[in-house]
């Protein structure tokens, strides 16, 4: 099965101004990928990092709906060194 992994900005989409054509057309493909993941037509990942990000989320609507989708993924990835090694090659381009 296909595993997708979303990041932050995704899941706040839905909540971004959609009178704006490409965040409209975003905000579509979002709610398709999120319809699929409930359908179990593809996998969801979830990672510490998601959770950390979602945690520091001050707009509570945007929070709750990013959290339900989190506990739905069947995979959870957490940051481990390999990772913040990558992440500071990344940083530092």
């Amino acid at each position: 099965m296909t595993r997708v992994y979303l990041d932050t900005s995704i899941y706040n989409r839905p909540f971004d101004d959609q009178t704006q054509p490409k965040i409209f057309l975003e905000t579509q493909a979002v709610i398709f990928i999120l319809q699929m993941v409930e359908a179990r037509l593809i996998e969801l990942v979830s990672s510490s990092v998601l959770e950390y990000e979602n945690s520091r989320n001050p707009f509570v609507a945007n929070h709750k709906s990013m959290e339900r989708y989190l506990q739905i993924a069947t995979l959870r990835v957490l940051v481990n060194e390999n990772i913040r090694g990558r992440a500071d090659q990344l940083e530092q381009q």
